[in-house]
């Protein structure tokens, strides 16, 4: 008899290769883990938060502190933007403010020196200057106030215009005398004579007074430069007055309008 042939025998391959056993690993250690938790909730009693890695969750949570940084960060920038703005413009307008202070008084001083009165001629020989008034007490001087003010009220100009000038030369330091003043000016004006009565409202308002009184000497002061045809001098007085004397009368500020008006003011 002929012997059968020999085959070698070879081991059979194992139905599950290394890939699917490896996700069957995987997919046990996942029940074991969500089996844990189930356990660990029933236990507890309460519900189980299941945290992300460590490395992750701290990664997720620097980036959103950094992106709350960087909001506040350009929040930041845009406010000190803003007052950067703020303070260069406070700036401009304080330096504004200032030239034209300065450009005022330099104004208030050239019509001062335009509009002051001519100095008294020379004696004539042989005439003897008139001796200087004695030193009065302050009751003659609200005695004297009192007695140029009836003058006005009663409408002798001629002699109110003298009481005032008398006053205001022999009570130059008087608390009086800036009021004066003002009244002298009013005189001044009647019988047209401007440059006199702009340099008696100049010499009234210096230091800006808040006195009842005040800002009507400054729009007086303004119609008076009108009618001296200076109208951007007239314009500045108006705009002070406007500026430093907001709650004036309602009778004052109709005639400032008025001034303005006939100033052509911008």
């Amino acid at each position: 008899m002929t012997a059968a042939p020999a085959f070698a025998q070879t081991p059979m391959a194992d139905p599950l290769d290394i890939r699917d056993a490896r996700r069957l690993d995987r997919m046990e250690k996942v029940i074991r883990e969500l089996r844990a938790i189930v356990f660990q909730g029933r236990d507890i009693g309460k519900p189980v938060v299941v945290q992300p890695a460590e490395t992750d969750y701290q990664i997720q949570e620097l980036t959103r502190r950094a992106a709350d940084l960087e909001q506040t960060l350009r929040r930041l920038n845009g406010q000190i933007e803003t007052l950067t703005n703020d303070v260069a413009q406070s700036r401009r307008a304080a330096d504004a403010a200032q030239a034209q202070t300065k450009a005022l008084t330099d104004r208030l001083t050239v019509l001062e020196q335009q509009g002051a009165p001519p100095a008294p001629p020379p004696a004539a020989p042989g005439d003897q200057p008139p001796a200087p008034p004695a030193a009065d007490t302050g009751a003659s001087a609200t005695d004297a106030f009192s007695q140029s003010r009836q003058l006005m009220l009663s409408g002798d100009y001629d002699a109110a215009e003298r009481s005032w000038q008398d006053f205001v030369t022999r009570y130059a330091d008087h608390p009086k005398a800036p009021e004066a003043r003002y009244w002298l000016g009013k005189t001044l004006a009647v019988r047209g004579a401007h440059n006199d009565a702009a340099a008696a409202y100049i010499q009234s308002i210096r230091g800006w007074p808040q006195a009842s009184w005040a800002p009507d000497a400054v729009v007086e002061l303004a119609r008076e430069l009108n009618a001296l045809k200076k109208p951007a001098e007239a314009c500045q007085m108006l705009g002070e007055f406007d500026r430093r004397y907001p709650k004036a009368v309602a009778s004052v500020k109709s005639r400032a309008a008025v001034a303005r008006s006939q100033a052509k003011c911008a």
